[in-house]
């Protein structure tokens, strides 16, 4: 068995460590963009909020690849905005819409369903 005293001094407090590394981190943390979303879902479509502040239509584009949803603002936007979230389903783009009200982008994707291609077999 092998024996490794521990010397304690009042220098190091690995609790005070533990403090000055969690307050690094809060600091670091509270200066990172905030992005407030709500998604909510029904039977068929999903419902994104997101809050865009500061951003017009004109400002915005959506694109819709697969299950992947990116919201970007344009190059010469007073505020830049890049964002993207994937649903566990596929989105269907012509069903879906998009609507932008006192700086809240709301997003209605509405669910692709997975199409079957079981093929039937006849008995002989």
């Amino acid at each position: 068995m092998f024996f490794a005293p521990t010397v304690r001094t009042r220098s190091y407090s690995p609790r005070a460590f533990d403090h000055r590394l969690e307050r690094f981190f809060d600091d670091a943390l509270a200066f990172a963009p905030q992005r407030s979303f709500q998604l909510e879902q029904d039977e068929k479509s999903w419902t994104l909020s997101l809050d865009v502040p500061g951003l017009s239509r004109e400002d915005l584009t959506i694109g819709i690849e697969g299950a992947v949803v990116r919201v970007d603002s344009k190059a010469d936007a007073k505020r830049q905005y890049k964002a993207a979230y994937e649903l566990p389903l596929e989105i269907d783009a012509t069903a879906s819409e998009a609507k932008l009200e006192n700086g809240v982008l709301t997003l209605k994707l509405a669910k692709k369903l997975p199409e079957s291609k079981v093929a039937q077999l006849a008995i002989n």
